[in-house]
């Protein structure tokens, strides 16, 4: 089985995603061999124990040991929630893989035979706008993880229970070794679930700016008379485009729509956990000595981090709703007015559907917006005075 995706190549950060999943064993093809899938079971199950399984056992004992003491319950839990909704990302994937892939595949198909240089403009803008909020998100990891490593001597990066003393040789080389490399290969595979969800919604909006473009260029090589009216036959010829410009629209909503069923829930969990890890970040941020510099500026870059991870997803949502609503504003500055009554029915069917807005939703309960990104942000904050009052 190759290690990287075949798919997903009109938009790199879709391809790196595939790739990081695939290697994984998470988000497989179905040419696979036999042996292959004989395989997979125990090779996903190694990773899956790797990363997160023996880390969230660790951390539950703890939990369970330290119960009651309130400062070491919030040092253990916050990274205990970005394991289970690490865990629930995993399970969603797998259980939408072939939809996963049919959207990847029609977003692949419709932007790679784009041929337009206004097009070709149009997709590299959304590649590299896809790429600047991921890389700034993967810059705000890489920095929690290089601070996270810097500890003390003899201590671990975070509090764990092992059935043994970590305190001397070789417990702790291995334990800290073990929590080094998982929490960076959950780093990056966690990463990779984010981006493939965000990814995708941007190939959707470039998919919404490519058909807009084909609204525009409607009325292109077309000939007015003197009555400022189109011939029969140019009227053919706009209303064949605009026929294929109604079926893009429709695969586009049908895409966006399967994108939301797919990871509906998944966003919600993040959501939920983020609310209770930004609030707990930010309490024990206030609670950390000053003088411990690499621990603060791990918190500082972690509390940063999650904020611009729910950043990211508000803004790719809320202008994926931008923009399908101004494919109605798009019809209506055509020359609608040069049309046959026909023709200018069909026009006015595209811009009453336009007027629904295509949207990306957590769990069905709040759309993504930048709305919802204030909201999620002042309700972490009450929570946080809540948190301080309980200490006190």
């Amino acid at each position: 089985m190759k290690c990287l995706s075949e798919i997903g190549s009109s938009n790199t950060c879709v391809w790196l995603a595939l790739s990081v999943l695939r290697l994984v064993g998470y988000l497989v093809p179905d040419q696979l061999t036999e042996l292959q899938r004989r395989i997979r079971p125990f090779y996903v199950m190694l990773w899956f124990m790797f990363i997160v399984g023996i880390m969230m056992i660790a951390q539950i004992g703890d939990l369970v040991r330290i119960w009651g003491n309130v400062p070491l319950m919030v040092e253990t839990s916050y990274l205990l929630f970005t394991y289970f909704v690490h865990v629930f990302k995993i399970i969603n994937v797998v259980i939408h893989r072939k939809a996963i892939f049919d959207v990847v595949r029609e977003g692949d198909e419709e932007l790679n035979m784009e041929e337009r240089a206004e097009g070709k403009a149009i997709v590299e803008r959304s590649n590299r706008d896809t790429k600047i909020l991921l890389y700034t998100v993967f810059l705000f990891c890489c920095g929690s993880a290089f601070s996270w490593g810097a500890t003390e001597d003899r201590e671990l990066l975070f509090r764990a229970w092992y059935p043994f003393d970590v305190t001397k040789t070789p417990a702790y080389e291995v334990a800290y070794v073990h929590q080094s490399l998982a929490v960076m290969v959950l780093a990056l595979t966690n990463l990779s679930l984010g981006a493939l969800e965000v990814s995708l919604v941007g190939v959707c909006r470039c998919r919404l700016s490519l058909l807009k473009l084909s609204l525009r260029t409607l009325f292109q090589d077309v000939n007015v008379d003197v009555k400022h009216l189109i011939s029969k036959e140019d009227d053919n010829m706009v209303s064949e485009r605009l026929r294929v410009c109604i079926q893009k629209h429709q695969i586009v909503l049908e895409a966006t729509t399967k994108i939301e069923s797919c990871f509906t829930y998944s966003i919600l969990a993040l959501f939920t956990v983020s609310i209770v890890v930004l609030c707990v970040s930010a309490y024990q941020l206030g609670e950390i000595e000053l003088d411990n510099e690499f621990r603060v500026v791990f918190m500082f870059t972690y509390l940063i981090g999650m904020v611009i991870q729910v950043f990211v997803y508000c803004y790719q949502g809320h202008h994926l709703s931008e923009e399908s609503l101004e494919v109605a504003d798009t019809v209506y500055e055509l020359p609608w007015y040069l049309c046959s009554i026909p023709l200018r029915r069909s026009l006015l069917v595209m811009m009453a559907r336009s007027r629904r807005a295509a949207e990306m939703t957590a769990g069905g309960f709040v759309t993504l917006s930048l709305g919802c990104f204030m909201s999620i942000i002042k309700v972490s904050y009450s929570f946080l005075t809540v948190l301080q009052q309980v200490d006190e």
